[in-house]
């Protein structure tokens, strides 16, 4: 028999991991949807670039590395974010099917169990995400307006000194709401789907979902998690990513209702979705990546330590 610790941590590791390797994918999408959220605040009223001409006019400017910018600052965020909002989301899932007598719990319940556990993990996360951001959009400002991070601890230490341990905390409120949305749309929403596709293939799920099932369900949560939580992702990058003016020392934006209601006044209603084709491009195969593989790690997991 495992111990206690062993399956506990279960849901961790293995979520933690699966996040940490997709990440790692998908990182010149991530760094490409930034510099889109970006791009209307430097550059107003000029089309937002796809991310295919952001991603290779990056290559021949700055060559092949450029677009694994930051990388070190994700893999550093899906080890703390990730891990916690996987995990606690699964040990959630398990305890109130427990206390469900074993029997599946409503997507509304399912829903608590994502928004709880996605609010729970930016909270310890943010400091990497802020570190992120701003090595992903660096080269974006002007030569002599570029903070220059060394590296993701160069980040978290000058931004420290410079601004405060408060500055590592800028944009947490729409970053939790990101977070809940994107867990919603992500756990949430593949576990029901799962129960929906598996009907719809005829799939018993006796040992687990079938490949096709998994497939499936984790294509739908790809796209419900993008819908659902880009808006807030925007508005975060924009908060984490400001700087003030060097002539009055104000910051663009005050907080989340301002920084929307400019978005809404520049930019109008589909300013939210801007970089909706990197950003689905993004959360589509990270989710993907995640579901699918989450499930061989875990095999991997229990044959090494059960």
């Amino acid at each position: 028999m495992p111990s206690s610790f062993v399956t506990t941590a279960e849901p961790f590791v293995c979520g933690g991991s699966a996040a940490t390797f997709a990440s790692c994918v998908i990182h010149p999408m991530d760094l490409a949807k930034v510099r889109m959220q970006l791009y209307g605040q430097l550059n107003p009223g000029k089309p937002v670039p796809g991310f295919g001409s952001i991603l290779s006019n990056m290559v021949k400017k700055d060559g092949i590395g450029s677009v694994y910018k930051g990388v070190d600052a994700a893999i550093g965020r899906q080890l703390v974010y990730g891990t916690a909002r996987i995990g606690l989301h699964r040990t959630f899932s398990d305890k109130l099917v427990e206390w469900n007598d074993g029997k599946p719990i409503s997507f509304g319940v399912k829903t608590l169990s994502g928004m709880a556990s996605g609010s729970i993990a930016v909270c310890i996360g943010t400091p990497f995400d802020i570190a992120l951001v701003r090595l992903q959009s660096d080269s974006m400002a002007a030569p002599e307006d570029r903070r220059n991070y060394k590296n993701v601890f160069d980040a978290l230490i000058r931004t420290t000194k410079e601004e405060g341990v408060g500055a590592l905390y800028k944009g947490l409120m729409p970053n939790i709401l990101r977070g809940m949305s994107m867990n919603v749309g992500m756990l949430a929403c593949y576990d029901q789907a799962k129960e929906v596709v598996a009907k719809l293939l005829n799939d018993p799920m006796e040992n687990g979902p079938a490949l096709t099932t998994k497939m499936g369900s984790s294509a739908v949560a790809g796209f419900t998690a993008a819908l659902f939580s880009l808006p807030f992702d925007l508005i975060k990058s924009r908060l984490m990513a400001q700087k003030p003016n060097p002539e009055t020392g104000v910051l663009p934006y005050k907080g989340i209702a301002d920084c929307a209601l400019k978005i809404f006044k520049a930019e109008g209603p589909m300013g939210f979705f801007a970089g909706f084709s990197a950003y689905y491009g993004r959360c589509a195969p990270h989710a993907m990546i995640i579901l699918l593989s989450i499930e061989s790690i875990t095999e991997a997991y229990k044959k090494a330590f059960y």
